[in-house]
């Protein structure tokens, strides 16, 4: 345990150090200026602190006070040594912060036992933030586990929908990582940005509700057919909606809105605008994009730059304008993207930012 001495006479820097070196696992480091000890304190904690209190640059007290001010020191013991042995500057000293004091000449018998006595305090104190520190590592491998677990479920129920549909894993895998990249261009947190990573897949559950003569239909579909289609959207906000998971609570926003268009001629709402969520609007740009990029039974693939024109042809019409022009400014990503998640690559344990 290290021990800081600061005190401006070297002879009883000299004292009190030697004294130090009589008890078992206990260094000293002295400083014969109390500003360059405070120095040292912005980068380092010792267990012990022995100042003196008069001192010409700064007294005792106000090293205390500048000490107690570092957010790790707060609870470092603090030995003042001192010739005066006044009450009230016992009780200034209380207050900014020291423990226990000695008074000079300092008996060697009393400085060992109160040295002790400090030491075990601050043993203790470490025992039990080594004991927090490892308590909270556990909370967050259990947090982290758990995560993992959701995030998985919430995958392969997504896959559940998915499967009954002609589109694939992959494509739910790609989309949310577009849906990604546009939050992370328009400035939303690391937060927001992978909670939409794992949301975004859930945006087609409600797929799992809709007849397969209609789901699987090769041909177009009928006004009535494409009414109970359009269903999908309220069926996985019923499926997903009053979950405690704020993942499973920004999936209902999605599934719900998602085909909502920014000129409100979408569904199920009618929602014009900033009225449809913003998770909502950037989820329709990427699994536009993606869609219309992929190779289904029904349809070839559509060239690259015939989809980027339709989503620039749909700005403020079909899309929000801010999430085409994010999703454009990172064209360079959205291809490492596609290309890493293909149709015969997709494992659900690769699911993830790319």
């Amino acid at each position: 345990m290290q021990v800081l001495v600061i005190d401006d006479a070297q002879i009883n820097v000299t004292l009190l150090c030697r004294l130090l070196d009589k008890l078992e696992h206990c260094s000293s480091l002295s400083f014969l200026e109390p500003e360059r000890a405070l120095e040292w304190c912005e980068s380092h904690i010792p267990d012990l602190v022995l100042v003196d209190y008069m001192m010409p640059s700064m007294n005792g007290i106000e090293f205390i006070r500048r000490f107690r001010a570092f957010p790790r020191c707060k609870d470092i013991p603090i030995l003042m040594i001192t010739a005066n042995d006044e009450v009230a500057l016992r009780y200034e000293a209380l207050e900014v912060g020291a423990n226990d004091f000695l008074i000079k000449p300092v008996d060697r018998i009393e400085f060992l036992a109160r040295t002790k006595n400090m030491l075990t305090l601050r043993s203790h104190q470490r025992m039990l933030e080594d004991r927090a520190e490892w308590l909270n590592a556990e909370v967050l491998k259990a947090t982290e586990e758990i995560r993992a677990r959701e995030q998985e479920t919430i995958l392969r129920l997504s896959k559940a929908a998915d499967s009954r549909d002609p589109e694939t894993g992959a494509h739910i895998v790609r989309m949310a990582n577009y849906s990604r990249l546009i939050a992370e261009q328009l400035g939303c947190s690391l937060e927001e940005q992978q909670m939409l990573l794992e949301a975004a897949p859930m945006h087609d559950i409600g797929k799992v509700g809709i007849p397969d003569h209609i789901l699987l239909k090769p041909g177009k579909l009928t006004p009535e057919e494409f009414s109970i289609m359009k269903s999908h959207a309220l069926l996985g906000f019923q499926i997903l909606d009053g979950s405690a998971s704020s993942t499973l609570q920004m999936g209902a926003q999605i599934a719900l809105s998602h085909h909502e268009k920014y000129d409100g001629s979408g569904y199920p709402q009618g929602l014009i605008g900033t009225q449809i969520p913003l998770v909502a609007r950037i989820v329709a740009v990427a699994d536009v994009f993606d869609a219309l990029t992929s190779e289904r039974p029904y349809k070839p693939a559509w060239p690259i730059e015939q989809a980027l024109d339709l989503l620039r042809e749909g700005r403020e019409k079909h899309f929000d304008p801010e999430c085409v022009d994010a999703f454009l400014a990172r064209l360079t990503d959205v291809m490492t993207i596609r290309e890493k998640y293909q149709e015969d690559k997709d494992d659900l344990k690769r699911f993830g930012s790319y």
